[in-house]
């Protein structure tokens, strides 16, 4: 058994949207999800076959959803997004790391 942390052991110079699994079991699957001012692209959509809860840890993001209004999140925000909720990052702070913990189920 060994124990890790969710802050360290993140590159300096992020160039692409970093996905961690942390764990991953039948029906469960949790993530640490780094951004460095990285968005979804504008015609691309997440339509996830489970539902996913996700907390921002570390500086702020906006997540925009089909027929919905945007959501703005800072740390410690929290939500849940059901299955096929259709959903894209449309904003993460600039020149900052996000770091979110995402729980798929």
């Amino acid at each position: 058994m060994k124990s890790s942390n969710i802050f360290k052991n993140i590159p300096s110079e992020i160039k692409e949207e970093i996905f961690e699994e942390i764990i991953s079991k039948k029906g469960l699957k949790i993530e640490r999800i780094v951004s460095y001012g990285h968005t979804t692209d504008s015609f691309e959509w997440y339509d996830q076959e489970s539902d996913e809860w996700v907390i921002l840890l570390e500086g702020a993001a906006t997540l925009s959803f089909e027929n919905a209004e945007d959501i703005n999140l800072e740390i410690g925000d929290y939500l849940n997004i059901p299955a096929h909720t259709k959903h894209r990052v449309s904003w993460t702070i600039p020149d900052k790391k996000t770091i979110w913990l995402a729980v798929h189920y």
